[in-house]
């Protein structure tokens, strides 16, 4: 008689189960989200690696010839293929442009949807889970800072820094204008957070954690904060979206990234100058490309909502 196999199963790594759930099924049944992902991807994989990939360095003015300024695309009459886009008012290849500017507006926005995550997460907690007082003063600073138009409250952040610091190195003037973004955004998330908070600390396992002598900060940080990200998820990232977006504004508006670091918003401001004289594809490109950016996430944070309702499954 055969002895039992007594051997234990062997349980399915992290991937294997990601594989085999329902966010994974639902990714690839969505034509537009399997599209959406690899627009976003194509262009970010551009962005990053632009040092490589771009056929020029439009960020070293040594190699900027004013003879080749507004160049039309390749395919019209006086174009040339050594710019297959065209060039613009100072002679820089519109295609490695895009993805120098798209890199700098995805830094920018990543970046200060990263710290309105951590500043928003961390006052919905506290909020929600202290009450009392703190929560009466952190909504209504959220109070107050929703009744403003964001990209006032941004250009007014950022004009203000620049002000303080008119002749502050570029790290500087990025950090302001992420700093500026992200005090825009934090708000949503701690609404959010403290909503979700406020249903998870009267459920029995934050009671038991209390019972058994555990801080408020243990609990808030290993149980309350798994449960409540979330919705978080989401709202990052149809937020990167919003936040290109207000970086571009800003950077339009001439208050955004240094002159020497443009990106896409720059280019559409410096492509309006020339829009009507004939050089339509000066400023026609980067908005296009601002707004394959801006769709591609946003339909990417529209089906990650979907995926994760319980409610549509």
């Amino acid at each position: 008689m055969a002895e039992p196999n007594t051997s234990a199963a062997v349980p399915p790594g992290r991937w294997a189960r990601f594989l085999d759930g329902d966010i994974w099924y639902s990714f690839r049944h969505s034509p537009v989200a399997v599209a959406s992902a690899l627009v976003a991807l194509l262009l970010a994989v551009c962005a990053v690696g632009a040092h490589w990939i771009a056929p020029h360095n439009p960020m070293d003015l040594a190699t900027l010839e004013l003879a080749d300024a507004r160049l039309p695309p390749a395919w019209m009459a006086e174009g040339t293929r050594k710019y297959v886009l065209g060039t613009d008012d100072q002679g820089r290849d519109i295609l490695s442009a895009l993805m120098f500017g798209a890199r700098i507006s995805l830094a920018v926005g990543l970046a200060s949807v990263a710290l309105s995550v951590l500043f928003g997460v961390a006052m919905g907690l506290l909020a929600g889970f202290v009450g009392g007082r703190v929560d009466t003063f952190i909504m209504r600073v959220c109070d107050v800072m929703l009744s403003f138009p964001a990209i006032l409250v941004a250009l007014l952040i950022d004009g203000v820094g620049r002000a303080i610091f008119p002749n502050a190195h570029e790290a500087l003037a990025f950090g302001v204008l992420i700093l500026a973004i992200a005090l825009t955004g934090w708000v949503q998330y701690a609404r959010t957070v403290r909503g979700s908070t406020m249903v998870e600390r009267q459920k029995e396992y934050v009671q038991a954690a209390r019972v058994i002598g555990v801080s408020r900060a243990r609990i808030m940080r290993r149980h309350v904060l798994p449960n409540v990200l979330g919705p978080v998820l989401v709202l990052a990232t149809i937020h990167i979206a919003t936040a290109i977006i207000t970086e571009a504004t800003l950077s339009f508006l001439g208050v955004g990234v240094p002159p020497t670091s443009p990106s896409l918003g720059t280019l559409i401001r410096i492509g309006q100058d020339f829009l009507f004289s004939g050089e339509w594809w000066i400023t026609i490109f980067p908005g296009i490309v601002l707004v394959a950016i801006a769709l591609s996430v946003n339909l990417l944070g529209d089906w990650l909502r979907d995926a994760l309702n319980p409610r549509l499954r």
